[in-house]
């Protein structure tokens, strides 16, 4: 088992007026990401070769389209978090819906948010909406995978009960809740499983085809992102432990479709569409002639 590094969410905390104010990691993973993704933006734009013809946009247009995919990201996430997650909860106790700061965002809503904010944008300047989808994909990965690390220090969204050695032991009552475990409970670090898949691997993949010309297919390098995250996502939610209100005696596991051994988490449930739109994107992309070169 490996202990759990003595770390806290807050990186600081200033007191003013009698208010508290911290800077969380969470806070700090999301920022980084989207200011890393917004100058992989900019770098993308200011080479045209690697798109065959033109860049989509501007360069200087990447700033005004951070500002649309922060609302995408925001509202989306928590949006999607209480549909697919918690709907009853929040229809309940609707106040708490805006209570970002005590956590529940859902990386499927946020997706779909970013993909509407996107849509909109280029309607709106009239960009042709796959290739900026394309460059946004490569733009995505870095902040996943700090956002994972982040729910890693938050100690949230951790894994199953494990008894392999790099099992760690996360604290709270909840995180020590194993059934059928005496004594200290370590769990699959799940977290970082998913940093490494869907920030780290999904990262390098993207760059590899980016290098060898893939944006002068339109909508190849989406169709990996998508598929690749969906792949991700389902095989480490066989690690991962299911949302509480899935859990019961009968169904341990939190499945949503099937058994209580054999079955869907709702994580593999949201991520088989986006394996199968992302192999759909890509297919489309292999079988329509790549934008030629311009001299």
């Amino acid at each position: 088992m490996i202990p759990f590094p003595d770390i806290t969410p807050e990186i600081f905390t200033i007191h003013l007026f009698g208010m508290a104010f911290s800077l969380r990691w969470y806070a700090l993973a999301y920022l980084v990401g989207l200011i890393l993704g917004w100058r992989i933006l900019v770098w993308l734009m200011r080479r045209p070769a690697l798109w065959g013809d033109r860049a989509p946009m501007r360069p200087e247009q990447a700033e005004e389209l951070l500002t649309w995919v922060v609302l995408g990201v925001v509202l989306g996430g928590r949006l999607g978090f209480i549909l697919f997650y918690e709907p009853g909860y929040y229809l309940s106790n609707p106040g708490q819906i805006l209570q970002l700061w005590n956590g529940g965002m859902s990386f499927h809503g946020g997706f779909l948010g970013v993909v509407l904010a996107a849509w909109l944008y280029c309607r709106k300047h009239a960009i042709v909406p796959l290739r900026l989808a394309d460059a946004l994909a490569l733009a995505t990965p870095i902040g996943l995978g700090l956002g994972r690390i982040a729910n890693f220090i938050n100690a949230e969204l951790w894994g199953r009960p494990t008894d392999l050695p790099w099992g760690v032991i996360f604290p709270g009552e909840a995180a020590q809740a194993c059934f059928g475990v005496t004594g200290l409970c370590a769990r699959h670090p799940s977290q970082l499983y998913e940093a490494a898949l869907e920030g780290v691997v999904l990262a390098l993949v993207l760059f590899a085809l980016v290098r060898r010309g893939a944006l002068r297919r339109p909508g190849l390098v989406l169709g990996v992102f998508v598929m690749g995250y969906g792949l991700s996502r389902f095989v480490v939610e066989f690690f991962r432990q299911a949302d509480a209100q899935f859990i019961t005696p009968d169904n341990p596991l939190g499945h949503v479709i099937g058994g209580p051994v054999w079955g869907l988490s709702m994580g593999q449930v949201l991520s088989l569409p986006m394996i199968l739109i992302g192999l759909a994107f890509f297919l489309r992309a292999r079988m329509r002639p790549a934008v030629a070169q311009v001299a």
